[in-house]
């Protein structure tokens, strides 16, 4: 791991061992080193391999059974939902208040997953945004959104608290969203989210990962854990 690069270590390790697994040297339901194990090898704390454990658990990649070790995971099916919508929208036209809490706003390097998901290279610059959306002042969803900066080249945290994101893309950039692909899975919530919930860990919830365009370039890639409590979709097949 290269403690100097503007890369995440997590995420360093986290691309470290998609490689891996995707090369075979990780075959499926094989079981992977212990954390304590990954922090010696990597010379990592144990809150970094933690944190790249679950991300590649929520990725897919990996699972868990309690007492027993942490396996690769077969790979999974995925089925493809398109709905473009605005979460702001939508809780208007069912009469709740829509709002948004923007906790975390920085730039980045992309690691060579992010970047091969965005279609950008390896190293290029982005904003992570964490934001948590509400309706009514009740937590619903928790998201982490990466924005190319070459898009949105003057992006503010200032802009995202004041605004809705997709009014600023198209107020201050003239880019629009004209198509977004969805993927939904099943996940649980994690301690950070919990306590942005006001919820106990480990809870179910739905996991959906958003690519969205204009003109077939992707503007967005953002990540939401939705409250399995509150959330259900509906899906119209013709």
């Amino acid at each position: 791991m290269d403690k100097k690069n503007r890369v995440p270590l997590y995420l360093q390790l986290m691309e470290d061992l998609i490689k891996k697994i995707d090369a075979g040297e990780y075959q499926v339901e094989e079981k992977l080193p212990s954390e304590r194990e990954l922090c010696e090898v990597y010379d990592l704390s144990r809150i970094t391999v933690r944190q790249t454990l679950q991300e590649l658990e929520r990725e897919g990649y990996i699972y868990k059974l309690h007492g027993k070790g942490t396996f690769v995971s077969p790979k999974s099916y995925n089925q493809n939902l398109v709905k473009l919508y605005s979460f702001t929208e939508e809780m208007k036209a069912i009469g709740k208040k829509p709002a948004t809490q923007v906790l975390s706003f920085r730039e980045i390097a992309l690691d060579e997953r992010l970047a091969s998901k965005m279609g950008m290279a390896t190293l290029d610059e982005a904003f992570q945004v964490v934001r948590l959306r509400l309706a009514d002042d009740e937590p619903l969803m928790y998201e982490t959104s990466y924005l190319p900066k070459k898009t949105f080249p003057h992006l503010t945290e200032k802009d995202l608290v004041e605004r809705p994101m997709y009014d600023v893309f198209t107020e201050d950039y003239q880019v629009g969203v004209s198509k977004a692909i969805e993927r939904f899975s099943a996940t649980s919530i994690r301690k950070e989210e919990a306590e942005q919930f006001g919820m106990t860990a480990d809870q179910p919830a739905m996991l959906i990962k958003r690519f969205a365009y204009h003109n077939e370039k992707l503007i967005e890639y953002t990540i939401s854990v939705a409250r399995g409590d509150k959330f259900d979709y509906t899906v119209e097949l013709t």
